[in-house]
């Protein structure tokens, strides 16, 4: 009896032991639904919300006519998970929608998701979509679809104004040029969309989810005229390869507002592919590059001795037969042995011992002052990253050949833009501008949120000495003068070389730069161009090889500006009734023809040929209108134009429709400024030009009287 009643006691223990179990669990769940369950229903539902980011639309970047440079394009990414979508129709549905946009076959892509691995939630088909697949998948409606939206940064011309521009990493955050400056007003801010996440930590958009659209970015209106822009590119490149530099640079300004119309450094880069080019070649070397800018930092020399009466125009310098002097233990050196100089010759030919002689005239704080006014040796705040401010040392710091040297531009070191600031200051009549490089910020509307108003910093020096010395650098660009190569034809232009020795590891090298700086036309500045070479190896003389850069960049330029009126050959009469002879080598008899019996010129010809291969006087002459001149003419040879060049045929007085018949059959493009009868055209007629580029021609209609003059001449 004990021994069952024992046993007994024993199961009902255990039995009880086993309703406890059931008993728990239920007050558990009384519990959780009942005591804590909304505490824990919402700690559930915010465990499976979550948000994505919406990214915001970066701000456009335009030129100063409107062109779009910079843009965002849309990518669409399609991807699927096949856990949820594998075994049903919808694998079929997105292969078909995906085959109709792509042009590869539905089959490819079925296999594709039934091939992909077992575990797999996340199987991208295509990264780029049109915009029409990408609609016509989302209207599938399907779960286990994953349709990406995506901006990437566009550069629309590609390289064209690379270094100005800038470019964004895969964040779409600017890394260089404008991109960088102004990021944060061109970024804009991202949106919010509110996604649930189910128990396998998968996201998915629900109906009626709460969402913050994005703000777009603001865009930019830069001053860059991408036609000048083009131009500036195209030949600095030719002239670096011309000229076998390591590296160039230009800049062109609007001298009264301080406005940047192009700025460009060859080798220059792709934005799109910025990773394609070595990390030094994206620097702005505009902007962040501080160099010893040799003669051209004369300007200052020559604005301080004529503003503190230092030197008389009439006044005469020898330099000594062998072109060297030895100043406080150094040996200074002209170029060339120049004899007696006038003060206008000594810019002009630049002459270092005879400069370096006026500026010791100057007491050395009044020299560092005009410096500093003319803007060295602090940062010009130009809106562009990374530009430095140079080094001006002040008078306390200044050895006994400081002065001297410093007077030709040796000792002070500057960057290309602030020498470009220093030459607009000049040219606009003694007032330092700001320079700038976006004129207004829009928002996605077009609303003007800020716009940059032309600043004036100091006015550099009175306007009688700025008067006084521009025809003294307008000398610079004569025949007598060093820059010489840098003259455009019926342009007047004031400037000066500048050629600078290298101080490489503590010790001048010969490694030199190579620079001009000139602006046009001197009756009233439009264009300061600064154009720098970089170890030029065709020679080391500014005047030659920045010189002759300089003047394709004029040529081009004036040519597509309606208010520079240039004077063209055959209007070059003196008052003594005599004319200047064109160059007529080279042209077709044809051309040469009418343009000698327009300027009422007599004239023979010797030979036989549809070329002019020679003439009597020689280009450049004066003669009397009656004198006749002779031809040589002769069948130019196949290879007498290079491969890929054209000869630019005469078009004045043609009309546009000729005009754009015998510009096309010689492979070259048309800019057409104004309508009628073409009277003028640049560059000039029987130039050498490479097939593609622009010629720019200028017409205007005529009334019946002048129509009855040409037909009576």
């Amino acid at each position: 009896m004990n021994e069952r009643s024992s046993i007994m006691g024993r199961m009902f223990l255990l039995l009880g032991l086993l309703m406890l179990l059931p008993t728990a669990i239920l007050v558990q769940i009384l519990r959780v639904n009942f005591v804590e369950g909304e505490g824990l229903r919402e700690l559930w539902n915010s465990q499976a919300i979550d948000f994505i980011s919406i990214p915001a639309q970066r701000g456009n970047i335009y030129d100063s006519n409107g062109s779009l440079l910079v843009t965002d394009t849309a990518i669409y990414k399609v991807a699927v998970d096949p856990l949820l979508i594998r075994g049903t129709d919808a694998v079929r549905n997105i292969a078909s929608v995906l085959s109709s946009h792509t042009g590869r076959s539905a089959q490819s892509y079925i296999n594709r998701i039934n091939s992909s691995p077992s575990r797999s939630q996340y199987l991208v088909l295509e990264r780029s979509v049109p915009v029409q697949a990408y609609e016509d998948l989302t209207e599938l409606g399907l779960r286990g679809l994953i349709l990406e939206e995506e901006y990437r940064r566009n550069y629309n011309f590609e390289s064209l104004a690379a270094h100005v521009v800038g470019f964004v990493n895969h964040n779409m955050d600017g890394m260089a040029g404008l991109e960088s400056r102004y990021n944060n007003i061109l970024r804009g801010s991202d949106g919010q969309q509110q996604v649930r996440k189910d128990r396998l930590n998968q996201i998915f958009a629900y109906v009626g989810a709460p969402r913050k659209l994005p703000k777009q970015g603001y865009s930019l209106h830069t001053t860059i005229d991408s036609k000048i822009q083009a131009i500036v590119e195209e030949e600095l490149r030719d002239g670096v390869t011309r000229h076998l530099a390591k590296y160039g640079t230009a800049i062109v300004m609007d001298p009264k507002t301080g406005a940047i119309k192009a700025m460009a450094n060859y080798p220059v880069y792709n934005p799109n592919a910025p990773a394609t080019i070595e990390n030094e070649n994206r620097r702005n070397f505009a902007v962040a590059d501080i160099i010893e800018p040799g003669s051209t930092f004369k300007l200052v020399t020559a604005i301080a001795a004529v503003e503190q009466n230092a030197v008389r125009f009439d006044e005469k310098f020898k330099t000594p037969e062998n072109g060297q002097k030895m100043i406080h233990g150094q040996m200074m050196r002209d170029h060339d042995p120049l004899g007696t100089l006038s003060f206008a010759e000594v810019m002009a030919k630049s002459s270092n011992i005879a400069t370096s002689e006026i500026a010791q005239r100057i007491p050395p704080n009044t020299f560092y002052q005009y410096a500093r006014n003319m803007g060295f040796g602090t940062p010009s705040n130009i809106d562009l990253p990374g530009e430095l401010a140079g080094r001006l040392q002040r008078p306390y710091e200044w050895s006994r050949v400081t002065l001297p040297w410093m007077s030709i531009g040796y000792e002070v070191q500057v960057s290309p833009i602030q020498l470009t600031q220093a030459y607009a200051a000049f040219a606009n009549g003694g007032y330092l501008m700001k320079p700038y490089v976006v004129e207004s910020i829009t928002d996605e509307i077009g609303n003007v949120i800020e716009r940059n108003q032309p600043k004036r910093v100091r006015r550099i020096a009175r306007p009688s000495t700025i008067e006084k010395l521009l025809p003294v650098f307008e000398q610079a660009v004569s025949d007598s003068g060093t820059a010489r190569w840098a003259a455009v034809d019926g342009l007047r232009i004031a400037g000066k070389t500048g050629t600078a020795q290298k101080f490489i590891d503590g010790r001048y090298q010969a490694r030199y730069r190579a620079s001009f700086v000139g602006f046009f036309p001197v009756e009233d500045p439009e264009f300061v161009i600064l154009v720098l070479l970089d170890e030029p190896r065709s020679s080391i003389y500014g005047g030659f090889t920045a010189g002759s850069v300089f003047r394709e960049i004029a040529q081009r330029v004036s040519g597509l500006q309606n208010s520079i009126q240039r004077t063209q050959p055959s209007d070059l009469i003196a008052e003594s009734g005599q004319l200047v002879l064109p160059n007529l080598e080279g042209m077709t008899v044809s051309d040469a023809e009418i343009l000698l019996q327009r300027s009422r010129i007599p004239y023979k010809t010797n030979g036989r040929g549809q070329y002019v291969t020679g003439q009597n006087p020689s280009a450049g002459e004066q003669i009397y209108r009656n004198s006749p001149i002779e031809l040589q003419l002769a069948d130019a040879a196949s290879d007498s134009i290079p491969e890929g060049f054209a000869r630019i045929p005469n078009l004045r007085d043609k009309n546009m429709r000729q005009a754009v018949y015998l510009l096309s059959k010689a492979g070259l493009e048309i800019e057409m400024v104004g309508s009628g009868t073409i009277y003028e055209q640049f560059p000039r007629a029987g130039d050498l030009m490479r097939k593609g580029r622009t010629v720019t021609v200028r017409g205007r209609a005529q009334s019946f009287n002048q129509q009855r003059n040409i037909v009576s001449n």
